[in-house]
């Protein structure tokens, strides 16, 4: 099963990416992406699950069945780095997003399990933070980390510099112990200017997975397992937006040894 998801032409809905639990091998997370024209209505129903919808670039009015949010978004493009405008939406709920302008619109999707109402996440509630130094430096948006209420889903968004490493030093986040949670993870990529790409590396310690590919714009990955570190090509900055779920919702994550050195003084190194 490959772990690379390449971008389709919009079909009727404006969907251009859908990795499902059942597509993806895995129970937890799902994905979705489109592309709506100005004036575009999608209709959507949340089921046995929970949703978070990230207003990539564009603008929208979205409604559920007991909240109404008209006239949101602010960012046009993803790489002016801003926080986005996200929606989230609970179980056995539906949704309906009207696009005000053209619009790019992530749905991450986990099992839901409460009664949580539907809220939106305006740019003031996303965390911005800088992690990294040297070559390794990237600025995170964390849409709904662990900090934030929900039943399974976490949601961040990941800026990365042309010729930088992200989702680095290799980590991984595959089983339940006491350092680790269980999560199944998904990248959203997107580059500037548009025909970039980037390559990523899923692996284990025994290599039992050991996949590297090239993810290019509005490309998705599924990381099932293992350390998934992705590094950029000179000439294109990449953005991706990543969502996460597991059976613990907590992100706890592992250093590969082999690398741990460049989170230290160590790096970078004295010429």
């Amino acid at each position: 099963m490959s772990l690379l998801s390449k971008c389709q032409q919009p079909d009727d809905s404006g969907c251009i990416q859908r990795v499902t639990p059942e597509s993806a091998g895995w129970g937890h997370v799902g994905f979705e992406a489109y592309l709506l024209t100005k004036g575009q209505t999608l209709r959507l129903e949340s089921g046995d699950k929970e949703l978070c919808l990230v207003l990539v670039a564009g603008l929208a009015s979205v409604k559920t069945q007991q909240a109404d949010f008209p006239g949101l978004g602010q960012r046009m493009s993803p790489f002016e780095r801003t926080p986005p405008y996200s929606v989230y939406v609970p179980h056995h709920d539906s949704v309906e997003v009207h696009a005000d302008s053209d619009l790019e619109l992530a749905v991450c999707s986990a099992p839901g399990k409460g009664s949580l109402p539907a809220r939106l996440i305006a740019p003031a509630d996303v965390g911005v933070e800088q992690r990294g130094k040297g070559n390794n430096k990237r600025l995170v948006h964390n849409i709904l980390p662990d900090s934030e209420v929900a039943d399974s889903l976490l949601v961040v968004e990941v800026y990365t510099d042309e010729g930088n490493t992200s989702s680095y030093p290799s980590h991984k986040h595959d089983e339940e112990t006491e350092n680790e949670t269980y999560l199944e993870e998904t990248y959203y990529h997107r580059f500037d200017p548009p025909q970039g790409f980037a390559m990523q590396r899923v692996y284990t310690d025994d290599r039992s997975l050991d996949e590297c590919m090239a993810a290019y714009n509005r490309d998705v990955v599924t990381v099932p397992r293992g350390y998934h570190p992705v590094a950029t090509i000179a000439g294109y900055d990449n953005y991706y937006l990543n969502v996460m779920a597991g059976p613990v919702r907590l992100w706890k994550f592992s250093w590969e040894q082999d690398h741990a050195w460049v989170n230290s003084e160590r790096y970078p190194r004295e010429s």
